[in-house]
């Protein structure tokens, strides 16, 4: 009897396709795929709890009790709270502001606006503030100088060292996260209700506030959450600008721990707080953005009308490249200037350019050799293994391969809610002793990337195969390919834009990483993050501004990559 294509693939599904999942001699390496990503989060979770109850004398909660007692921790707790609060108020302003007019108004050029966002997304935090240390410093900085020659006067405009310094930095590179989800958000509303409010004579500015606001309110306290989690988690902006004034968050309090002596219980002790409260937050968000109660009228039905800003067009256009130029223009133009000139502080004229700072760095300093070599070495070998890893456990949650597959998505997600600086804790718990002693290599860089980076390559791969149909892979289970075949000669080739865009994000998200690898480097496995956060205690301004523009380049480079990618992949479509 035959049958027709359709008519098989019915068959499969109706009978015989728990036989092939039986018989699937494949499915050793679906188990592998699995243990191993459980085994990689639950391990170093499960050294800080036992280490943060573990003392001299066996169980003891001694560590949690000086955690919660002592001023000096307590006060680092308070000024992380006071300054995650500021950062996602400011945040949430700014990026809300941005998001609707880019979505919602008639603004100028919008695409190089979002492009811009990305260009402060993408630039690390820690260089930011490095750069705003050149801009902004009370005695040398150049906006100060520019400031006392223009008015005379012999006070600083700016001090970037103060807990006011630090969230205004750390605020400009926390807004993205907010600009991303209001622009979302604002696609989707429809314009009808805004109309209904101008008929009834309600000012453009009652409209955004009565009606705009609260249809997008979900998206800014999910918004807030996120920027206040990032800031939470921050290592590099606050050890740069909060150190030097004496200001101590919980991240550089677990790094000072980690000072000789070192005392890994109180790390660990605590550790467990941030991580706690964390979860709670990311549990918050997500109860929030899931409310049925404040679901968008319209959704992508609706008509959206753009508001019209008449003669304020060019003001606020004005504005929002002032805003952009303050996490931008202004920072990429210092590190150029001090890349490019013998003293930095001094203009820019032809008797202080050279090029000896790019010779130096990239020839003669041998720690910076090393540094560009490890970074590079450990993107490409992170890239790699990560988007394998997060590809094959995306593909068994959404073919659902294994029995609880589902729960796989908590284990591949849950780094989200783990600090950087909190995992290296817990990795160097896990890996400093027997039976896996990494610690001193950089293999322990590896697996703090790898598993730090997890979250956005399985998301990015997961949303590239709920795309692709699995009738497709059915047809070749017909012709007797087993499971992985398909998923090389079938799924993979129709997932290469989305597996290069995984590829690209987590090679973006390692090169650029410093909370982890500040506690677990060693003189033999610096990365270039690393060798910045040093050289700035050196004075090596120019060699920083290097290996700044470095970092840039290559994630701009990369970005450009993903996007060719996804043209690519579009055009295919079409054809």
């Amino acid at each position: 009897m035959r049958f027709s294509g359709v008519e098989a693939v019915g068959r499969l599904r109706a009978g015989s396709w728990r036989g092939f999942k039986a018989l699937d001699p494949t499915l050793p390496v679906w188990v592998g795929a699995a243990l191993f990503l459980v085994f990689l989060m639950v391990l170093p979770l499960g050294w800080i709890f036992v280490a943060s109850l573990k003392g001299e004398e066996g169980f003891t909660l001694t560590g949690y009790s000086q955690v919660f007692t002592e001023s000096a921790f307590l006060k680092a707790i308070w000024n992380t709270l006071i300054i995650s609060f500021w950062v996602g108020v400011i945040a949430v302003l700014i990026g809300s502001l941005l998001g609707w007019l880019v979505t919602r108004t008639d603004l100028p050029c919008k695409k190089m606006v979002r492009a811009l966002v990305m260009a402060s997304f993408v630039t690390p935090p820690f260089l930011g503030a490095f750069a705003w240390t050149l801009l902004a410093g009370p005695n040398a900085g150049l906006l100060n100088k520019l400031y006392r020659s223009l008015t005379g006067s012999e006070e600083a405009l700016f001090n970037i060292f103060t807990m006011e310094g630090l969230i205004f930095v750390m605020a400009l590179y926390s807004f993205p996260y907010v600009f991303s989800m209001i622009a979302n958000v604002c696609e989707l509303i429809s314009s009808d209700l805004e109309d209904a409010a101008n008929i009834l004579g309600a000012s453009k500015l009652r409209v955004a506030l009565t009606v705009t606001l609260p249809l997008t309110a979900p998206a800014l306290v999910g918004g807030f959450i996120l920027a206040f989690l990032h800031s939470l988690s921050l290592f590099g902006a606050p050890a740069i600008l909060g150190l030097p004034a004496g200001l101590h968050t919980i991240t550089t309090q677990i790094w000072a721990l980690f000072q000789y002596p070192p005392r890994l219980d109180l790390a660990a002790a605590f550790s467990v707080p941030l991580l706690v409260a964390t979860m709670l937050l990311i549990a918050l968000q997500k109860k929030i953005l899931g409310r049925r109660g404040y679901s968008t009228v319209g959704g992508k039905g609706g008509q959206r009308r753009l508001v019209q800003l008449g003669i304020f067009r060019l003001p606020v256009f004005a504005l929002v490249l002032g805003i952009i130029a303050l996490s931008v223009f202004l920072p990429y133009w210092i590190l150029l200037k001090a890349a490019l000139a013998k003293a930095w502080a001094q203009p820019l004229t032809w008797d202080n350019f050279t090029l000896e700072n790019f010779k130096f760095a990239f020839f003669q300093y041998g720690d910076t050799q090393a540094a560009i070599l490890n970074t590079f070495k450990l993107g490409i070998l992170t890239a790699t293994v990560g988007t394998v890893v997060a590809a094959l456990i995306a593909y068994i949650t959404n073919r659902q391969l294994l029995w609880g597959a589902r729960y796989l998505t908590f284990f591949a997600l849950a780094p989200l809610v783990v600090p950087g600086i909190v995992l290296a804790v817990g990795l160097f718990l896990a890996y400093a002793r027997p039976p896996f002693v990494l610690y001193g290599t950089i293999w322990i860089l590896f697996i703090a990337y790898l598993t730090k980076e997890m979250p956005i390559g399985f998301s990015q791969a997961e949303t590239t195969f709920k795309s692709i149909h699995p009738e497709l892979e059915d047809a070749g289970r017909i012709l007797g390919a087993n499971r992985l075949g398909v998923l090389r000669d079938v799924t993979a080739p129709l997932a290469r834009a989305g597996l290069i865009a995984t590829w690209c994000f987590i090679f973006i998200g390692v090169i650029r990483e410093l909370s982890a690898s500040i506690l677990l480097f060693t003189p033999k496995s610096k990365v270039v993050s690393v060798v910045i956060f040093d050289l700035k205690e050196e004075g090596q301004i120019g060699v920083i501004a290097v290996l700044g523009i470095l970092l840039l380049l290559v994630s701009f480079l990369v970005i450009l990559a993903v996007q060719w990618a996804a043209r690519g992949e579009i055009l295919a479509t079409r054809e």
